[in-house]
């Protein structure tokens, strides 16, 4: 039995569920609502001390971390194989699955609890938005992420360094187009965990209406996004997952928040 314990928008939930069906593997959800804390539930941080998701539990076998679990099931599984055959390229594909990990995904939390995410949290209760905010492992998305998500939703874009990460975003970007010179995908000729591994980064913005940080200067990204999209696997693992009202919060909230970043990236 293969279980996966997700969330809609989760960027590394998406990611898997990306490679699972890309790898043709059925698969069982759990889903938590990680925007009402289903994630520190105690049962549930048994399974991952950081409160994160996603979570694979592969028969009584516990895989976390969203990176090494595309791995897993890239090797476990049969199914189109999704990592390059060289390897030079198998090492071009980890450098940008090394990318994610270290510099977009710590980015890509901050970006969207600053342009999205806090309005949500500031719907609860000022108790119940107490309790969530207080409920964030000490160890979670950065070995920070406890004191900075309660420093973001309290200043938004006023938050120190939130105005490096949007820049930080957007040279990856441009290291994007620059790639993509070289071939169709980010690892040359094949497509692999590379391109599903910053297809979710890519998508979240799309998601916050700044989709413009591409379409307006950088073709081949573009071009590349709109194969991602158009793979049959894209619909079922990043949008039918997301909720209506929290798709709806995603643009409505990122939209407002398009003017604020435009000023950003045109300062940098």
């Amino acid at each position: 039995m293969l279980e996966l314990y997700h969330h809609g928008s989760s960027v590394c939930a998406a990611k898997v569920r990306f490679a699972l069906d890309e790898k043709r593997v059925e698969w069982q959800g759990h889903y938590l609502d990680i925007l009402k804390g289903d994630q520190f539930d105690p049962a549930y941080i048994k399974l991952n001390p950081k409160a994160v998701v996603p979570t694979l539990v592969h028969d009584e076998a516990v895989i976390r971390e969203s990176t090494v679990i595309c791995e897993y099931v890239d090797e476990v599984f049969p199914g189109p194989a999704l990592k390059p055959p060289t390897p030079l390229g198998r090492a071009q594909m980890r450098l940008w699955t090394k990318v994610v990990d270290e510099d977009l995904h710590p980015a890509c939390a901050e970006i969207t609890f600053a342009s999205c995410h806090r309005h949500i949290i500031n719907r609860l209760s000022p108790a119940g938005r107490q309790k969530f905010l207080d409920s964030t492992p000490p160890q979670s998305v950065t070995p920070t992420w406890h004191s900075r998500k309660k420093e973001i939703v309290k200043l938004g874009f006023a938050t120190p360094g939130v105005d490096a990460k949007f820049q930080l975003y957007d040279r990856y970007l441009a290291k994007m187009e620059t790639t993509l010179a070289d071939g169709p995908w980010l690892a040359g000729e094949t497509f692999s965990l590379a391109d599903i591994g910053v297809a979710p980064y890519v998508n979240r913005l799309a998601m916050l209406g700044m989709s413009a940080m591409w379409t307006e200067s950088r073709p081949r990204l573009t071009d590349w996004f709109a194969h991602i999209q158009a793979r049959p696997t894209f619909k079922p693992a990043f949008l039918d997952w997301c909720p209506s009202d929290l798709t709806s919060d995603l643009m409505m909230f990122g939209t407002q928040s398009w003017p604020e970043v435009r000023k950003i990236l045109a300062a940098a």
